[in-house]
């Protein structure tokens, strides 16, 4: 009952979606608002209606009905609750729904603010949301169903349908394989949802820019209406990619907590165009220029994140975060493809009105290193996206899938990078309209004295590595900058009022939100410079077969195998630990206990590090292997990773400016049109 209550809430939602579609365009032709109101609630109506079908397959999945090909893919019984629930977006089927749930809401939400002073943008913004929400409602209907069931056939083969087959019985598995071990982990909850909730979001800030290009409104009164929905996507994504890190540090086994994925970067794409975006905007607010540059931008967001998608889940590519071959891949190929050509047919359309306003009249000027700006970030995502494809290119020319690793992406982007990170540090200190070497030089002076002496120091102990040296100047520079920026601001309050630096230095932040809340977030991103500095600069690994009682050693550290205890936990896996003491420079300092876990339902193993953590660094051990007889011996493999914990800390510190750029302020902004809203919405639709 329940599986069927599910597909027919997922089928509603397509027809109405469909009839959204349709209505909102035939009120703009017929000039009819009636017709575009009715669109609305059409809209409206698809969140009930798709939490419905989520809560129907959440249900199925925590009851264990296995009669659910789904359920039986993703679920087992020894599985807690709380990654019974996960598994909602834990395989295809599932989080396809969830990603529908979630384009529901963002959607429905967007719907239900006062539309009287943007009236014309209603029924465009409608026809943008409820198309991609219907795109995925399709895959769902015809290629990805989560409500299929097993069916015991009268000839004893087993097949999943929806429907049962003539003369088929319905079929119960005693079990579910369960979920891919990678997956059960605390990190489920959130991280799989945070990047879904990024790149849908990012649908909203399109769906206003495509309405803008159909409408001929192309002033920058759109952008002001998505300034929040845009940071809100953004800080979803950017916390879903952090968090993706972490997870792939504490999970994945090797050392690290960025690989350079296909995966990863599918969902890195569209983080660099919204950031870019995000960027650009303020100068089209500010001077009214880069109408262009935003349109691109969002464009490309839009189908950077239909493109990740795709990647994720079409099987194209191998990935430790892709799930398996699927059919739904030309699918979604031809769904960019429409979407990306119409899109540009309509800003070719709308060219000639999106021309600056004012000219950029210098070369140093802050519109000019914002505009240097996109171009380093348009810079990396050509390099990503040429690594991801290129593997697809070589096969279909040679029939051979050449593997594209890490070191090419690193040696492409990190001058980008820097040239990036540089720019933070330049930026705040140059004039609006123009500026010049000299202007720069003077305000950037002490800020360059103290990043010059912060490497003398870091020279002066022992640090003799060039690219490093360049990082941590870089990282001195733009932090001296940043913190100069707050100083100078909070000194002429003090100055005028009297308040003391640390009052001072609070109610700045709070009457410029944005503006300051960017500043902590390029705090953040030093802090999470110094942590890939060090991991990617000074990291060290070994690997070795030690007997118990043995010990291995990495620079100043050395551990001594103590035991291995094997046993089977209360969740259905089979457990092998190794106990470890860890010693520096020859002083204990702590035990780590790093383990291999076997899932019996899956069949699958994960490896969980041990990890002694400190602000100066990890000492991270994995347990590779051992001996039948675990006196004789065990595989240990040891990475040292310097500072890598200020990666985390400077992802904090990046939400919380984020966090603070995104607070809602009032409304300054005056009202245009002060006609009755009524009135309006007759001269938009012409009854």
């Amino acid at each position: 009952m329940l599986a069927n209550i599910g597909f027919g809430a997922l089928l509603i939602t397509a027809i109405l979606s469909a009839y959204g579609i349709f209505a909102a365009v035939y009120g703009v032709i017929q000039k009819r608002a009636r017709w575009v109101d009715s669109a609305r609630n059409a809209m409206l109506l698809t969140f009930p209606l798709l939490t419905l079908a989520a809560v129907s397959l959440i249900i199925l999945l925590v009851d264990n009905r296995f009669e659910i090909q789904y359920v039986a893919s993703v679920t087992s019984r020894s599985m807690p609750t709380y990654l019974k629930i996960t598994a909602l977006w834990g395989g295809q089927q599932g989080s396809l729904l969830f990603w529908a749930w979630l384009m529901s809401a963002f959607t429905t939400a967007v719907t239900l603010r006062k539309w009287d002073r943007d009236r014309e943008f209603l029924p465009w913004v409608i026809v943008v949301g409820l198309i991609t929400l219907l795109f995925f409602l399709l895959l769902i209907l015809l290629y990805e169903n989560p409500f299929m069931k097993y069916w015991a056939l009268p000839g004893g083969g087993i097949v999943g349908a929806l429907f049962r087959p003539a003369g088929a019985t319905l079929f119960t598995p005693a079990d579910g394989s369960g979920l891919n071990p990678l997956l059960r982990h605390p990190g489920m909850i959130i991280h799989p949802p945070l990047l879904y909730l990024g790149f849908v979001a990012f649908v909203i800030p399109f769906s206003f820019a495509i309405a803008a290009l159909i409408t001929g409104r192309t002033d920058d009164r759109w952008i002001r209406l998505t300034r929040r929905w845009t940071l809100w996507a953004w800080l979803f994504l950017s916390l879903g990619l952090i968090l993706g890190g972490r997870w792939a540090y504490d999970v994945l086994g090797w050392g690290g907590y960025w690989g350079w994925d296909p995966v990863e970067i599918a969902a890195f794409m569209p983080w660099l165009t919204g950031t870019a975006f995000l960027h650009s905007v303020m100068i089209q607010e500010k001077r009214g220029m880069l109408k262009h540059w935003n349109m691109v931008l969002i464009i490309l967001t839009y189908a950077l994140v239909i493109f990740g998608t795709f990647l994720t889940r079409s099987g194209v590519l191998s990935s430790v975060h892709a799930f398996a071959q699927s059919a739904i891949g030309p699918a979604f190929f031809g769904f960019i493809a429409l979407t990306f050509i119409a899109s540009l047919v309509l800003l070719a359309w709308r060219w000639s009105s999106l021309k600056a306003e004012t000219q950029m009249t210098s070369m140093f000027s802050r519109e000019a290193l914002f505009l240097l700006n996109n171009l380093l970030f348009i810079g990396i995502l050509i390099v990503c996206f040429w690594g991801v494809i290129f593997p697809l290119i070589s096969e279909l020319a040679t029939g051979q899938k050449v593997t594209v690793g890490p070191p090419f992406y690193e040696r492409a982007t990190a001058p980008l990078f820097s040239g990036l990170l540089l720019l933070m540090g330049i930026a705040p200190l140059a004039a609006w309209r123009h500026s010049t070497v000299k202007t720069l030089g003077r305000a950037a002076w002490k800020p360059l004295v103290l990043s010059v002496l912060v490497v003398a120091g870091i020279f002066a102990l022992g640090v003799r590595h060039w690219a490093a040296l360049v990082g941590f100047w870089l990282v001195a520079f733009v932090t001296g900058v940043t913190l100069y920026e707050f100083y100078r601001g909070a000194m002429a309050r003090h100055r005028k009022s009297g308040e003391n630096l640390a009052l001072a230095v609070v109610r700045l932040a709070g009457r410029n939100r944005r503006r300051y809340g960017g500043y902590i977030i390029h705090l953040g991103v030093v802090l999470m410079a110094i942590g890939i500095i060090g991991i990617e600069m000074f990291q060290q690994e070994t690997q070795g077969t030690i007997p118990q009682g043995g010990e291995l050693a990495l620079g100043e550290y050395t551990i001594r195998y103590d035991r291995l205890d094997i046993f089977d936990a209360v969740d259905n896996r089979n457990v092998a630990r190794a106990t470890l003491s860890v010693f520096k420079n020859g002083e204990y300092v702590t035990e780590l206990h790093p383990r291999r876990d076997f899932f019996y339902d899956s069949q699958q193993p994960m490896t969980i590090p041990g990890i002694r953590s400190t602000m100066e660094d990890d000492f991270y051990v994995l347990l590779v292997d051992w001996l039948p007889v675990s006196t004789a011996g065990a595989t240990f493999k040891v990475y040292h990773n310097p500072l890598v914990n200020w990666l985390w800390l400077g992802g904090f510190v990046f939400i919380l400016g984020t966090f603070l750029a995104a607070w809602p302020e009032k409304e300054t902004e005056p009202v245009l049109r002060t006609v009755p809203a009524q009135a309006r919405r007759l001269q938009a639709y012409g009854d």
